[in-house]
């Protein structure tokens, strides 16, 4: 992997020519899927409310720690069960530091999405979920070999971008088909992308992952963190089904 380290995004980056909009052919829209998690609305006391009002968190549902050791499976998930070789060949992005980025980003971001249903527990696991991202993106950085300065040059502008794409994400995956390509347009191909068919292959990706997702138990992700992820390209469609509940013991591992 190159030691490219500049993150595409909404944001243009020196060195990155802007293409113009171009039409995109966008497959129906998937289903959402039956049951699929509602927000959990929790009753919280006026205490609970004054102390994380100054930015402290109340009590969870689970222990803390518990939920950090969820959040870091979690998030280790998202870079050692994705098959990056796979997004490199059929996006055709090169493999570099900042590709592995956006596909990280991208996964990082629908487990916040299924995560922010859980309640405030789902919402603290996702704030140590990207804290453990940025670690791994500075230690990755740091091991490549690249200058300090140039680092956290590249961390302050990753982390704008992050939050950039975030946004853009959540609009889309809640907009039809149209709204999602533009958004995965926009981030992950930085506005380049010259085969519609890899924006409707990825449309179709996010789209079938986040049904997968939310066919997930809440509690299970809660206390486990263990996510797997479907194909980029499936060999057998008719294989989407329910995932089988992970076993943990008392202490949540």
């Amino acid at each position: 992997m190159s030691q490219a380290l500049s993150c595409g995004g909404s944001e243009e980056i020196p060195g990155v020519h802007i293409e113009q909009k171009r039409k995109y052919h966008i497959t129906n829209k998937l289903p959402a899927t039956k049951g699929s998690p509602q927000p959990v609305e929790e009753k919280v006391g006026a205490f609970t409310k004054i102390i994380e009002a100054m930015g402290f968190t109340g009590p969870l549902k689970y222990s803390k720690w518990k939920i950090k050791i969820a959040a870091l499976r979690m998030y280790t998930s998202c870079v050692e069960k994705t098959d990056f070789e796979e997004f490199f060949l059929r996006c055709q992005m090169p493999d570099t530091f900042n590709s592995w980025f956006l596909i990280t980003l991208l996964h990082v971001w629908m487990c916040l999405v299924r995560m922010k249903q859980e309640g405030r527990s789902g919402k603290y696991m996702c704030r140590i979920i990207v804290h453990f991202m940025w670690e791994d993106v500075e230690q990755r950085g740091r091991v490549m070999g690249v200058n300090p300065y140039i680092l956290k040059k590249n961390m302050i502008l990753m982390t704008n971008n992050f939050y950039a794409a975030i946004l853009g994400y959540d609009e889309g995956i809640l907009s039809d088909d149209h709204g999602l390509a533009a958004a995965l347009w926009r981030t992950f191909f930085n506005q380049k992308c010259e085969d519609p068919r890899q924006l409707e292959l990825l449309v179709e990706y996010v789209r079938k992952q986040m049904q997968y997702l939310d066919s997930m138990s809440g509690e299970d992700l809660l206390l486990t963190g263990e996510v797997s992820w479907r194909p980029l390209v499936e060999k057998n469609p008719q294989s989407i089904l329910k995932p089988r509940a992970p076993t943990y013991n008392d202490e949540g591992l």
